[in-house]
């Protein structure tokens, strides 16, 4: 057992019976770096990193291989969901250097951790093009010995860089500071429609029209994309991008990246047909995910969507819920040692469980003798539901639920047990909005409770603030009831934005309130006020190299980008001008990257469409209002901001002057002012579409 058999980090326990002696990241580790003048060794990934698997079994499982790192290297392990500001900083280090990335992420830093050299899966002897990890071991040591000097002025400049890239595209103080008389002066083209039409020829141009998506293998789902492509269809009347989006959400739901049995979204797919994926699941995937198919059965009520809605939740709840209530992080793609061992099947399996009804199920679910992944098959379906003829869906379903069953009896996948805030803040937002879109209460009640949760377990004790430097705030992890490493600035605005939908879906200005007081707090403690954006980490927070600033979309959406949308819809509700305008300020910005790049920047073209097409300011107020907020929910009105209540309320603009009246109305308001009241949804939305046309 090593130093790491005390940490809670499912990944760092994976690694607590190697004979390296690992050292958690840390004051110890990094100060007997500097006391011994050795070069720091940290290797980066995740509980549920295949590769990082790999390269543990063939070099740090290895006594010989140990014994080196151990003398010549101060070895750290660092699991990048709990510490994503440390991956950051030193993945853009790596990116720099080669110009890719990847986990596990192994590079070599100088005593005072400014990084030098490193790479990201090494093989055990030379292979693919790549050094072994122990001829990349000896050429460290030797480097560091006798090129000291290289070594030092190689981490001066990558350092450089690092700072260089992080205000990249950013405005200094100076254009920040005039941003308020620029918009005063251009108020209607802060959002052109030809940057809005820029954004979705980009889009349009790297779409894979066959099999839908975009770009090539290995692909990734790009929720963001596709939401942003439903959301534009819907302001303008334009069916192309539409068309596109429904067709890749139809064949992810289809392929092999989706759980045909289970329900659930594995993290990518290795070909362009989504048939192979890399079999992990994560949280946040699946978050993400069930809100493109909101905005999908929002704007086209077809049954499909909203049965994989379903089905994804279903698999959320059954699988990753904690006793306390809150959502687990992933699993692992390996079980039993073999990646996707416990999705694959056999023809001869599905025989044997399904007797007369096998030839059906495998036609549908494209199982043959041969199979077709490695000799065995990954279920997915060919064709789409609509050729299946009706009597024979329900005999499906019985197949799949026998399947299923079958497969609870395998070895499950490594669970990583360990819940993120970030993480379970997007799965809020999901269960949201999957109430709003298809009105089943069990998802609103399990947002209240969920967020209930997070609210109360992700508070840091008094000697967990201690530790971290940071005031009183958020834990970014939370397991076995303990909160770690304080909260980053993704962990906020997801928490942000999850509490405003809450607030939408249940008219309780509590979770408004909360998301307001959260809000300052990000403000205080998170602000570059030289540029108006915001940092990754706190103030407060010692232990990193530099501050880094994230705008673009990675797996997770931008936190800043978030925030940018937080300030907004907060400024709306609470009558806060200058949070508008900061908004508007970081939006500008943005605004020639993201047209550039509409596939890594889709939360800022999201904002882009709001800021273009406007907010609808909806109020609900009366003895009824209840009712019709269910109805109002269940219309497709991406851009609302939404409040109810039983009588109106001086504390919010949205509610101020409308008294309680027996009749229960519906405000449209834009800037505050407002249109006539109406008594249903109906006449709400068609007054909605008076303003738009």
């Amino acid at each position: 057992m090593n130093r790491l058999s005390s940490e809670s980090s499912p990944y760092l326990l994976q690694h607590a019976h190697n004979p390296v002696d690992w050292y958690p990241w840390g004051e110890e580790a990094l100060q007997k770096a500097l006391a011994e003048d050795k070069p720091i060794l940290i290797s980066i990934g995740y509980a549920a990193c295949h590769w990082c698997h790999v390269m543990e079994r063939e070099s740090f499982e290895d006594s010989s291989v140990a014994a080196f790192m151990n003398s010549h290297f101060v070895n750290i392990k660092i699991d990048r969901e709990e510490r994503p500001d440390l991956d950051h900083i030193y993945m853009d280090a790596l990116q720099a250097m080669t110009g890719s990335g990847g986990w596990p992420l192994n590079l070599f830093l100088t005593p005072d951790t400014r990084p030098f050299f490193g790479g990201t899966y090494f093989p055990p002897i030379k292979a693919y093009g790549r050094l072994s990890w122990v001829d990349t071991l000896q050429e460290v040591v030797r480097a560091f010995r006798e090129r000291r000097e290289e070594v030092e002025a190689q981490a001066n400049q990558l350092t450089e860089h690092l700072v260089v890239a992080n205000s990249f595209g950013l405005p200094n103080q100076h254009t920040s500071s005039n941003f308020k008389d620029l918009f005063e002066a251009s108020k209607t083209t802060l959002v052109s429609r030809e940057q809005l039409n820029t954004v979705l020829t980009g889009l349009m141009q790297q779409a894979d029209s066959e099999w839908g998506g975009f770009g090539r293998p290995p692909k990734f789902p790009q929720t963001f994309s596709l939401q942003w492509l439903l959301k534009y269809a819907h302001f303008t009347g334009e069916s192309k991008g539409r068309d596109h989006a429904l067709h890749s959400l139809d064949h992810i739901l289809r392929g092999g990246i989706y759980d045909q049995l289970g329900g659930g979204m594995a993290r990518y797919s290795t070909d362009g047909k989504w048939l192979v994926p890399h079999f992990e699941k994560m949280l946040y995937d699946n978050a993400l995910l069930v809100s493109v198919l909101s905005e999908a059965y929002g704007s086209t009520r077809e049954p499909r969507f909203r049965e994989a809605i379903a089905d994804i939740l279903d698999f959320v709840t059954r699988e990753w819920q904690s006793p306390e209530g809150g959502f687990y992080s992933a699993w692992d793609a390996d079980s039993e040692g073999e990646e996707g061992k416990f999705y694959t099947w056999t023809k001869a399996e599905i025989d044997a469980l399904l007797g007369e009804h096998s030839p059906l199920f495998c036609a549908v679910y494209g199982v043959t003798e041969e199979g077709n992944w490695e000799g065995v098959n990954i279920l997915h379906r060919p064709f789409p539901w609509t050729e299946i003829a009706i009597d024979q869906l329900s005999v499906l379903h019985s197949c799949r639920a026998i399947l299923l069953e079958a497969r609870s009896k395998r070895v499950k996948p490594l669970l990583d047990d360990k819940q993120l805030l970030g993480w379970n803040a997007l799965m809020n937002k999901a269960f949201s909005q999957a109430f709003a879109v298809t009105g089943e209460e069990k998802y609103r009640e399990i947002a209240i409770r969920h967020m209930q949760f997070l609210i109360k377990a992700f508070r840091f004790e008094p000697e967990s603030r201690s530790r971290s430097g940071t005031q009183a705030g958020l834990g970014h992890v939370y397991k076995d009831g303990v909160v770690r490493h304080p909260a980053f600035l993704d962990d906020y605005a997801y928490l942000i934005q999850a509490l405003l939908l809450l607030q939408e879906i249940t008219a309780d200005p509590f979770y408004l309130l909360e998301a307001e007081s959260w809000t300052r707090y990000v403000l205080a403690h998170f602000s570059d006020p030289s540029s108006g954006f915001f940092y990754y980490t706190h103030a407060g927070q010692k232990d990193i190299l530099l501050r880094k600033k994230e705008v673009y979309d990675g797996a997770t959406p931008s936190g800043n980008a978030v925030m940018a949308s937080n300030l907004w819809y907060l400024a709306i509700c609470m009558d806060q001008q200058g949070w508008k305008e900061r908004a508007m300020s970081m939006l500008h910005h943005m605004l020639p990257t993201m047209t550039r790049y509409p596939t890594s920047f889709g939360i800022w073209a999201d904002l882009a469409l709001h800021a273009h097409f406007g907010w609808n300011e909806i109020a609900i107020v009366g003895e009824g209002y209840r009712a019709l907020l269910t109805s109002v929910l269940a219309e497709y009105i991406p851009n609302k901001v939404l409040q109810g209540g039983k009588m109106g309320n001086a504390r919010f603009p949205m509610l101020a002057g409308k008294g309680e009246k027996q009749t229960t109305f519906l405000y449209l308001c834009r800037n505050y002012v407002c249109r006539v009241p109406v008594t249903d949804a109906t006449s709400l939305v068609q007054q909605i579409r008076g303003i738009t046309q």
